[in-house]
């Protein structure tokens, strides 16, 4: 048994990462500021990260202004970095995006980036694991990619994942031997952004129409057609878009 400590641990992946990983019988704990840890401030690390084995880093930024979100991954991680030195962890692993090493200028992708240089840097044994985008991602898509009425977005290829699989991934990584490199995991099958909109309105009954257009941006941002796309050597997990749905309601 293991001490994993799951910075973020009270959010989507979190919280499913500390509920696979104490079914295993690992000693999960969700940190979070909720429960007095705060990555950005330092408070409660040093206390949350005494006896661990392995850290966990599931956290977001709750802004995605280019500044807030580069300040938030960089602070964060650094301080978890100097916390984890301190309380000699012999695994860092975190939860990054597919595409943050291709052509684009998402300023998200960026911050993460940056977040994944640290970590490598670090000299804390280390895995990094880069998911598709999520399929609980649709409604938000939708809502920053509205026109009037209808929704515009590019039909940029993506492999998308249901969060329950990332969380399987992340938590087995955690519990085995550092990487010591990156790992891409993704759903089943391709599809552009709009058709993956497209699809979970339709299924909702939601009367917003998906326009594909290949000039709208994506949170702001232009891609290549294969920016959001996994490369060979793709761990590939089973559940579809239409399994999904049925099985998830919106999420307010």
């Amino acid at each position: 048994m293991a001490k994993i400590v799951v910075i973020g641990g009270s959010g989507l992946i979190g919280s499913k990462v500390v509920a696979k990983l104490t079914a295993h019988g690992h000693e999960a704990l969700a940190a979070s500021p909720n429960s007095g840890v705060n990555t950005l401030t330092g408070e409660g690390l040093a206390e949350a990260l005494r006896g661990a084995d392995a850290v966990v880093d599931v956290s977001n930024s709750p802004s995605f202004a280019p500044d807030d979100v580069m300040d938030f991954f960089t602070t964060s991680t650094t301080n978890l970095i100097d916390a984890e030195r301190a309380a000699d962890v012999g695994h860092h692993v975190a939860l990054t995006v597919v595409g943050t090493d291709r052509p684009n200028t998402i300023a998200y992708f960026a911050a993460k980036a940056a977040q994944e240089k640290l970590i490598r840097e670090s000299g804390i044994p280390y895995s990094l694991v880069h998911a598709t985008q999520f399929f609980e991602f649709i409604s938000g898509i939708a809502a920053v990619s509205g026109k009037d009425e209808a929704i515009h977005l590019p039909n940029n290829l993506a492999q998308p994942i249901a969060a329950e699989d990332v969380a399987t991934a992340v938590a087995r990584t955690a519990a085995g031997e550092p990487l010591e490199a990156d790992i891409e995991i993704a759903g089943p099958e391709v599809m552009g952004l709009d058709e993956m909109v497209r699809r979970g309105l339709t299924f909702r009954e939601d009367p917003r129409e998906v326009v594909t257009d290949p000039e709208a941006p994506y949170f702001g941002a232009r891609m290549e057609e294969r920016t959001l796309m996994p490369v060979d050597g793709v761990q590939v997990f089973e559940t579809t878009l239409a399994e999904w749905l049925p099985a998830n309601p919106p999420r307010n």
